[in-house]
């Protein structure tokens, strides 16, 4: 017959091994950058972007692998229906993959520590020493302000937080100078063409003195001789009045 303690704790050691398979936690599964964005909402458009170019699937392997964390700045659905229609579809897969790219930080970021984070901060897209892909911020107490040089935009949220991944909401997308270049400027005013000289045209008045006077002279001449003539007619009757007188 068996012994009735040893039965006892072979029952009691099962029901405990049970137990401790029943609700011990499952281990938490690897972060997914595309998980985190789908469970967010609004960003459709930008994961699309992440899958086609695959940066997806790069990101989730450094995240699990050891590193000094990422940080992507998300931009929302309505961030790209603002674009200039055909924008994305204007630019080549290689610079889709970079304006990917430019949304991502080698490095974990939380808000604070954009307060002393030097500018322009390293992308994934590329250096910034050569002035192409700078990207720079600045924050107003837990404001973080995003310029690109291009665009400037606010992160408006912070979407996922962990030691390893930051994501955070922006309203543009961000767009670099080396695809997009600097914005448009006004141009400088014109400066008013010069006016051209006028003309010197002599008035009536203002013509030289000699073809005034030529003018003058002859008017003269002409009233002299008008006279002239009107004298010899009242003397040549005069003198054949007297003449008719003596006869008589």
């Amino acid at each position: 017959m068996a012994n009735p303690t040893i039965h006892f704790f072979s029952i009691l050691f099962l029901l405990q091994t049970i137990s401790a398979q029943t609700i011990a936690p499952a281990p938490a599964g690897p972060t997914n950058i595309t998980k985190v964005l789908e469970k967010a909402g609004q960003f459709t458009t930008f994961m699309k972007l992440l899958k086609a170019t695959q940066v997806a699937d790069r990101i989730n392997s450094q995240l699990n692998n050891s590193n000094p964390g990422v940080t992507i700045f998300a931009p929302t659905d309505n961030a790209f229906a603002t674009l200039k229609s055909g924008t994305l579809n204007s630019i080549s897969t290689q610079d889709q993959l970079q304006l990917v790219q430019y949304h991502i930080l080698p490095t974990l970021y939380t808000i604070s520590q954009f307060q002393t984070a030097s500018n322009p901060l390293h992308t994934q897209a590329g250096s910034s020493d050569d002035g192409q892909y700078p990207l720079n911020v600045t924050t107003s107490g837990n404001q973080v302000n995003v310029t690109t040089g291009v665009v400037d935009t606010t992160v408006s949220n912070t979407i996922y937080s962990d030691n390893q991944l930051a994501v955070y909401q922006v309203d543009q997308v961000l767009l670099p100078l080396a695809l997009f270049g600097a914005p448009p400027t006004a141009a400088p005013a014109e400066a008013p063409a010069p006016s051209k000289p006028e003309k010197n045209v002599r008035a009536a008045s203002d013509a030289p003195s000699g073809s005034s006077d030529s003018s003058t002279d002859a008017s003269s001449a002409v009233a002299v001789k008008g006279y002239t003539v009107k004298g010899a007619l009242v003397v040549a009757v005069i003198t054949a009045m007297m003449m008719s007188v003596s006869w008589l």
